[in-house]
């Protein structure tokens, strides 16, 4: 499974509508994919983080870091 394929599965994963195949599949692509467990991980915070409607305000500083960040590792998949 690529990076790309997990993350087309990203949103059924999260809502517990995969196969049991497809849930084994995307746990083996989590136990060697860094990157992918963050973007689970980070995607289930921040509907958590929603869902409580707790707003957090970010400096400035920290948004434009956290923005070029992200970009540059949607450039490197």
């Amino acid at each position: 499974m690529t990076c790309s394929e997990f993350l087309a599965q990203l949103d059924d994963l999260i809502d517990n509508h995969v196969s049991v195949e497809m849930r084994a599949d995307l746990e083996e692509h989590l136990r060697g994919c860094e990157h992918c467990e963050v973007t689970l991980s980070t995607t289930r915070k921040t509907i958590e983080v929603y869902r409580k409607h707790e707003i957090y305000e970010l400096p400035d500083t920290m948004r434009e870091r956290l923005q070029q960040a992200i970009l540059a590792k949607c450039k490197k998949c």
